[in-house]
């Protein structure tokens, strides 16, 4: 069995290209539209990802924007989507910087959360062993869910 990849339904797909390209660093590796089938689905790898998805089309995330309105949920209770990262204190920053809320701070130095347009929850893992705890991230309290 290989991971392929994860299917995101996004009610924007500007904003969501936004977050996940210019806000989260990712690649766009391939676009087909469907005119007969009103859609469209936008391929995105990690930069460190682009040659295996390149070559193999893995590890991919699919935005599947829907040309018709439709109001989806999910969110929560789709999951969440997992990046490694290689400094878990300066991607939060980036992150915030650019005015995505960290839902669940790094406190301990190896994991956070935050959420896309699309209410999708997002965890960070620091790769590796975890960075020692550190101001302003160990006293942040969580905010909403994640």
């Amino acid at each position: 069995m290989r991971y392929l990849h994860t299917m995101i339904r996004v009610h924007d797909l500007q904003e969501s290209l936004d977050f996940f390209c210019n806000k989260l660093g990712m690649i766009e590796c391939d676009r087909m539209e469907s005119e007969a089938g009103r859609f469209t689905l936008v391929y995105l790898c990690a930069v460190e990802d682009k040659q295996q998805a390149v070559k193999m089309r893995t590890p991919l995330v699919e935005l599947t924007y829907n040309w018709d309105t439709e109001v989806y949920g999910g969110g929560r209770n789709f999951g969440h989507l997992a990046f490694e990262v290689d400094d878990i204190y300066q991607t939060c920053q980036k992150l915030m910087d650019t005015g995505v809320l960290i839902n669940r701070p790094p406190r301990d130095g190896y994991m956070a959360f935050i959420r896309s347009p699309d209410n999708i929850s997002i965890e960070l893992l620091q790769k590796g062993q975890a960075l020692a705890p550190q101001e302003p991230w160990l006293s942040m309290a969580n905010t909403g869910s994640w």
